[in-house]
């Protein structure tokens, strides 16, 4: 099984948060909890579900990761994407995606 995170979107603005060890949504896709076994996946779903159900995140999702060099990996493109900004700008203070992160 591949290590996974739980991602969404902020309601307020939009912007894509991932759940920290804390139970908080942060920004950095490095502060994300990492679940390693199948009940901590189970724990990342529910808690997905009672944040969209309280209207602080939508677009909830458990997402694959795998770790390179130290630093968490998106498996998917567009996780990538997400994870390193946007591709344009859009949002105050948020700067543009490093190509070498979202890189296919």
């Amino acid at each position: 099984m591949a290590d996974k995170v739980l991602t969404a979107n902020r309601l307020t603005d939009g912007i894509a948060v991932w759940l920290d060890a804390a139970g908080q949504w942060n920004e950095n896709l490095q502060n994300a909890f990492v679940a390693r076994h199948a009940e901590a996946v189970s724990t990342l779903e529910e808690t997905g579900k009672k944040a969209f159900a309280d209207n602080l995140v939508v677009d909830v999702n458990v997402i694959e990761i795998e770790e390179r060099d130290g630093q968490l990996w998106p498996l998917r493109l567009r996780e990538r994407i997400r994870a390193g900004g946007p591709t344009i700008p859009y949002a105050k203070d948020h700067g543009f995606a490093d190509p070498a992160f979202v890189a296919a």
